[in-house]
């Protein structure tokens, strides 16, 4: 039988989004800098077998945004690596990555997956839309507070839509942790979960 195993979801952390001035989120800098630190200690992992890191990129038509594929603002800010085998690169049409990729929940589960753990960009999105997709496909949900986040709209700040989803997502059956907190778990376990 084998050994449950988390897998970290990265969620469109692009380019456009989150390292370009003239379109990035508002908190961009506080994500890079918490998903920086957070892929370091999920890569340094030894526990075996070690966690699958799941790196979503969006893509759009020229018509309905600027993700295109293969331009700039497409490239993601955090990449796989290729030659790593439980570094997996999806890409994405869609809010929900596993609507997007409807074989994706069973290959997760062909790797021992019981549980999501995600950050990235935009909360209200595909933050939210993938982790309600995990929770309808049976994982364990677990949001890292402080390593997502989205636009200010007319209405609200972006930390309270942070909040909102977040509160959403708990009572569907997700945690919410901070993702420092949860990274110190890591590190002093050796077990991202």
């Amino acid at each position: 039988m084998s050994v449950p195993v988390s897998a970290l979801f990265v969620i469109d952390i692009q380019k456009d989004l989150a390292s370009d001035d003239k379109t990035e989120i508002p908190h961009a800098e506080r994500i890079r800098d918490a998903g920086e630190q957070i892929l370091e200690v999920a890569r340094g992992i030894a526990a075996d077998p070690k966690p699958i890191i799941v790196f979503v990129q969006h893509e759009e038509s020229s018509e309905s945004g600027p993700l295109v594929k293969g331009s700039k603002p497409w490239e993601l800010v955090f990449e796989n690596d290729p030659n790593n085998t439980r570094e997996l690169l999806v890409s994405k049409n869609q809010r929900d990555t596993f609507k997007s990729n409807p074989d994706l929940a069973g290959l997760l589960r062909s790797k021992g997956i019981q549980h999501i753990v995600a950050f990235g960009i935009q909360s209200e999105c595909c933050v939210l839309e993938t982790c309600k997709g995990a929770l309808e496909a049976g994982f364990r949900v677990t949001l890292l507070q402080g390593a997502h986040s989205t636009y200010d709209t007319k209405n609200k700040q972006a930390v309270q839509i942070e909040e909102d989803v977040e509160n959403e997502l708990k009572v569907l059956g997700a945690s919410v942790t901070p993702w420092q907190t949860a990274i110190g778990q890591w590190a002093n376990t050796g077990v991202l979960g």
